[in-house]
Parts: C-alpha cells; sequence; structure tokens
C-alpha cells in the first residue's frame, strides 16, 4: 500500500489541534480519536510487505480480506496469488464454474466464503458494470460482505470513513480502553464499530487516509498486541495510553464468554480403491463442506465387517481391507474423530455407481476417479487432508488385512 504523507508531518497535531477546538473528544472508555494518529505513523515503518498491499485494487483487497478470515497470513499468501492468477478480474470471478473454483478455495476451508465471492462478483457484474462501487452501503449490501469486510475495502481501497473491526480490533481496543464489554455478543462488535465509525467521520478533515488507521490495526494486532502470548507493549505506538498497559491489567481483556463445547462425532472413512482409482462421494448442495468431495464414511467407528458389508451393498466386491491412520478434524462446533479403512475391490466397469434408496444408506452417486484426477480437479475438504496425502503420496500405511 502506498501510503500518502500529509499525516506524517506532524504526527498527533491535528487531532490535539482538534481537541482543543472540541471539548467534547475527551478520550474516555468507548473513544478512539487520540489512537488514530500514532497508529498510523507508527503503521508506516512496521508493516510487513504483504501482496495485498501492493496498490488500492478494491478486487484484491476484498479477496484478501475474505481469505484472511479465519486463516494466518502465511497460509493465504500461495493461495491468493494462485487465485488471482487464474481469476485476475470480477468477470473471471463471476464467470467460473464452481468445481473449478472450489478446487481453486481447496484446503482454505469455510467453502461457503468462496461461494459468494461468485454471487458477489455476478452481482458486481450485473448491476456495477463489473466494478467495485465506491460505496460503503452498496459493498455492504453484496453477499458475503459484512460490516468489517465492508469496512476494510471501503477505507483502504477508496479512502472512505469507515472502520474495520475484528477480532483483533476488538482486541486491542478493548485493552487499550479497559473497554468490559463482551465481545462474545455481537451488539458489542456492533457498538464498537459505530462508535470508531463516528471518530473516523468527525475527524475527516484531520486523517488522510481511513484505510492506513485500519491496517495499522490490523497489524498491531497481528504483531505486537497479540492474542496467544504476551503482548509486546515496548514496542506498541500506544503504550503511553493503552489503559491497559498503564494499569498493568492488559491480560484481563478482551472480555469474552466461554464457547459451547464441541459435539464430537466419530466417524469411519472407507478409501475405497479399485487399482489406481478411488471412490468419491459429493456431498449435497446445503449443510457441512455443502457441494464437496469426500470419502465414503460410516458414522461411529465401525469393525472391518461393517465396512465390507457396506462396501458390498454399494454393489462392489472386496479383495481385501486394511485397517488405516486415524485423524481428527475440528470445526467451530462440530470436532470429527476418524478411523479409516483402505479397501481394494475388484475391478470396476462403470465410471459412476448408483446405490438405490432401498440400500441402508439410502440413494447415492459415487464416483470412480483416478488418482491424478482426484488430486488435480475435485475439491476434497482439508478435513480429509491426512487421507488425500495417504493417497497422492502412494504411502502403504495399512494396519492390518483380513
Amino acid at each position: 500500500m502506498n501510503s500518502r504523507d500529509d499525516h506524517k508531518k506532524n504526527p498527533g497535531q491535528n487531532i490535539s489541534d482538534q481537541k482543543k477546538k472540541d471539548p467534547d473528544t475527551t478520550i474516555d472508555s468507548h473513544h478512539y480519536r487520540e489512537l488514530i494518529e500514532p497508529a498510523m505513523a507508527w503503521y508506516e515503518n512496521h508493516h510487513r510487505d504483504l501482496p495485498w498491499r501492493q496498490n488500492q485494487d478494491p478486487y484484491r483487497i476484498w479477496i484478501s480480506e475474505i481469505m484472511l478470515q479465519q486463516t494466518r497470513v502465511e497460509a493465504v499468501i500461495p493461495y491468493y496469488e494462485r487465485f488471482l492468477t487464474a481469476l485476475p478480474t470480477i468477470q473471471d470471478l463471476a464467470n467460473c464454474p464452481e468445481d473449478q473454483l472450489l478446487k481453486l478455495w481447496e484446503g482454505l476451508g469455510y467453502y461457503s466464503r468462496v461461494r459468494n465471492l461468485k454471487k458477489a462478483a455476478e452481482v458486481i457484474l450485473r448491476d456495477y458494470d463489473g466494478k467495485m462501487p465506491a460505496d460503503h452501503d452498496a459493498i455492504l449490501s453484496l453477499p458475503g460482505i459484512g460490516p468489517y469486510t465492508a469496512g476494510a475495502i471501503s477505507s483502504i481501497a477508496f479512502g472512505l470513513p469507515y472502520s474495520a473491526v475484528d477480532g483483533n480490533a476488538l482486541r486491542i481496543l478493548t485493552r487499550a480502553r479497559l473497554d468490559d464489554r463482551n465481545i462474545a455478543e455481537e451488539k458489542t462488535k456492533k457498538a464498537i464499530t459505530k462508535e470508531l465509525d463516528q471518530d473516523l467521520q468527525a475527524l475527516t478533515a484531520y486523517i488522510s487516509s481511513p484505510g492506513i488507521f485500519n491496517q495499522a490495526m490490523m497489524e498491531i494486532g497481528a504483531t505486537v498486541c497479540l492474542p496467544n502470548a504476551a503482548p509486546k507493549c515496548q514496542e506498541c505506538p500506544w503504550n503511553t495510553m493503552c489503559m491497559g498497559y498503564i494499569s498493568n491489567r492488559m491480560m484481563e481483556f478482551p472480555v469474552k464468554t466461554k464457547a459451547k463445547a464441541r459435539r464430537i462425532e466419530k466417524r469411519s472413512i472407507l478409501l475405497i480403491r479399485d487399482g489406481e482409482r478411488v471412490l468419491l462421494h459429493k456431498r449435497p448442495d446445503k449443510g457441512l463442506l455443502a457441494g464437496l468431495y469426500e470419502f465414503p464414511s460410516l458414522d461411529g467407528h465401525v469393525e472391518p465387517n461393517i465396512a465390507l458389508d457396506y462396501v458390498k451393498q454399494m454393489g462392489l466386491e472386496p479383495l481385501r481391507i486394511e485397517e488405516s491412520i486415524p485423524a481428527k478434524h475440528i470445526f467451530s462446533h462440530i470436532e470429527w474423530r476418524m478411523k479409516s479403512y483402505i479397501v481394494h475391490v475388484a475391478q470396476v466397469t462403470e465410471d459412476i455407481i448408483e446405490v438405490p434408496a432401498e440400500s441402508k444408506q439410502g440413494a447415492k452417486s459415487y464416483l470412480l476417479a483416478e488418482l491424478h484426477e482426484a488430486k488435480e480437479t475435485y475439491a476434497i475438504p482439508s478435513a480429509f487432508q491426512k487421507y488425500t496425502e495417504l493417497l497422492w503420496g502412494g504411502k502403504k500405511r495399512g494396519k492390518r488385512k483380513k
């Protein structure tokens, strides 16, 4: 991101002058004006050089912000570069077939994000001539875009005075102001967003780029005021005004209620092999991991004979079964604990296997795909990463044969 020079001449002076004119700008626990200029000045010399900061292209900013939700920066970078190489424009995104789109997103998880990207791109193509609208409310109305993402795009790409309040921002702002509102409640996030928006809009004449301030908050939260480690308060641009640091209470904030315990689900994963082909199943279009491909599975941790009966119900002829590796995957509200079997079957003449509705598993359609085709073409979620690594790598890690 190319910075602007007009706020660097005397950081903080503009807001100090405004405070003299406006006695209502006294800093309290829900006021942030005094934090803005120091954060912007600090950002100039301390921000990381990330690919989405190279320009103010709203499409690139949008893609990066969606990818960065629930995902580490280091993990996002190769996905971001690959995605934009394949889909360099909003029009390319709008016209991308779903299977290709899901494959580009494979491994990032939360696949509703990329489906909403496509839906929003279609709206932009239809209603805005293929260009991201330079209007906060219009951006907010797009599928999959909430207040945080709308604020980020509006401020960084278009210089509009809106905040981008995510978990990082909530943490650093509540620490700075000893704000004991529960950040697990949506009303707290909405209130802080509104308060910060009001400050940015009231100081429009004194702030050169709200986008730089929002990125500064992101950077402070990511590199200084850390979520799961002691904050690096000596490096923080707010250490002379942060109430948490001054009172040595920073680790008491943010206040957040404990999440409900995840539901444990046991599953048995079947890696059904016909030579160099593997059996895949496409999940329903709605619900968890919607529209993605998975390996056949059974509820619970079943014994080999139960797995073999299931394979026979598909009309396949099992040759041998090997118990394979266990795996665990954590979703936001569910934890899968998986055991697995590799099942070798006699050669199948069809590519598609239809299981009738009267079978125990109900009507289902399975696809037999060559291993290289499965790897390169079909989006298989990271929940099955251990099993895709096992198959693509060709490792033999079975435990016992029946």
